[in-house]
């Protein structure tokens, strides 16, 4: 999106620099990256920097107010409810496609949104490895927002939170990645020691998102643990260590809970027992910002989105411009890209499952085979006592139909990347 910039990077790159930079990645951390690494970051010009921070202002500022607890409070399925609900969420993903409005500008319209946090770790090793081997990225240029690099504009982008501590400013990129990795490092571990905080999550070793985990166990020293290795004491939770039991006082919580009901590991702990923890990631929050906020939302940036079990006798004429999607999967998990009336009267349990208009992703970023479409993840962090803050962003480049690995067979210049900014 800035053409000289683009340009100059396309003509630097080779295969070779390309090849060391995905070594660094295989070798950072001691597990692998499991996914395709894009062969370049996403460049935003200002105007669609501002477009995103706008668009992700206006769907958090609904989820900040009331009318938005009262249709989540029909959020999570019965009898998947978890005490100690924190009052706010730690950790939210907002992700948008990058479309073009009728005038060839950029405009995010959302995609889905979660209440659960991301892969932010991973993109922190990720960063840092393109400023490494491509230095055509300008010195300048950042992911980072609130987290002394860009600050968020006009004032948008989550509400400030009096309890959060002043975040160190920096001018250079390690300073601004420290102040970032401080960020996560409150939500996720909050006054508890990182020994004490646990990455919990269903096999993490055999997890596609694995590389994160261990990243955020080298930049945070907090292990990734299965939930078939906590053990229960009374109200108490402990994992082995060294021939000792450590004391769980906090959970990082990476579990999702359709994956828990489908695998059923076997568990010593229920996460509906009243347990003495605390946690980062509140599992109710996962339900209650997700897929069934979507068509509460009223926002130019939000395509048309409606429960099956809403539409009646109304269904679009053309549903070729509509996917089906399950409100509890993830990861893309059940999605139907070609919906028909016959799939539509079939579905099992309407009230679970949407029908969401689709969006035209721009052909926004020139490589080498043709261009790349970009959907974007706002990343944001806080510590559970008010609307967590933007803070970083990752980006997902895809030539396909859907940004999946199946959609994407035998492409390059796709896969998982990073987005740079001017300082706004």
């Amino acid at each position: 999106m800035i053409p000289a910039l683009r340009q100059r990077y396309n003509a630097a790159f080779t295969e070779a620099r390309y090849a060391a930079f995905l070594t660094e990645l295989n070798k950072a951390v001691y597990w692998p990256v499991d996914f395709r690494v894009a062969e370049s970051p996403l460049f935003f010009d200002e105007a669609t920097t501002r477009a995103l921070v706008r668009a992700s202002d206006d769907i958090i500022g609904q989820l900040a107010k009331p009318a938005f607890r009262v249709h989540a409070k029909t959020a999570i399925p019965q009898g998947l409810t978890v005490p100690k609900e924190t009052e706010w969420p730690h950790f939210l993903a907002v992700d948008f496609a990058l479309c073009h409005d009728a005038s060839g500008q950029v405009l995010p319209q959302l995609i889905e949104l979660q209440g659960f946090p991301t892969v932010a770790c991973w993109q922190a090793l990720l960063t840092g490895a393109y400023k490494k081997h491509f230095p055509e990225i300008p010195a300048e240029f950042t992911p980072y927002f609130s987290a002394g690099g860009a600050r968020p504009p006009d004032g948008l982008s989550g509400s400030t939170n009096p309890n959060q501590p002043a975040r160190r400013s920096g001018s250079t990129f390690e300073e601004q990645e420290e102040a970032y990795l401080n960020d996560l490092r409150h939500a996720m571990t909050g006054d508890c020691l990182p020994e004490n905080t646990v990455l919990l999550e269903i096999t993490p070793d055999q997890q596609k998102t694995r590389v994160d985990f261990a990243c955020t166990h080298a930049f945070l020293g907090i292990k990734p643990l299965c939930v078939t290795k906590v053990l229960k004491r009374g109200r108490q939770l402990f994992y082995g260590s060294g021939g000792r039991e450590v004391r769980i006082e906090r959970i990082f919580n990476r579990v999702i809970f359709d994956e828990l009901l489908r695998k059923n590991p076997p568990m010593k702990f229920s996460f509906f027992d009243d347990l003495d923890v605390q946690w980062a990631g509140h599992p109710n929050w996962y339900f209650r910002i997700s897929k069934h906020t979507l068509p509460y939302l009223k926002s130019p940036f939000v395509p048309d989105c409606r429960f099956v079990s809403q539409l009646g006798g109304d269904i679009p004429a053309d549903l070729e411009n509509y996917v089906l999607k399950p409100l509890y999967s993830f990861a893309g998990l059940g999605v139907d890209i070609a919906p028909t009336r016959e799939k539509i009267a079939a579905v099992e349990k309407p009230a679970e499952w949407l029908l969401q208009r689709k969006v035209t992703y721009a052909p926004i970023m020139e490589t080498p085979d043709g261009p790349a479409k970009a959907e974007v993840r706002l990343i944001y962090a806080g510590d559970g006592t008010g609307m967590p803050k933007l803070i970083n962003q990752l980006v997902r480049l895809t030539k396909g139909a859907m940004h999946g690995v199946d959609f994407n067979q035998g492409r390059t210049w796709v896969g998982a990347s990073a987005g740079f900014h001017a300082p706004l």
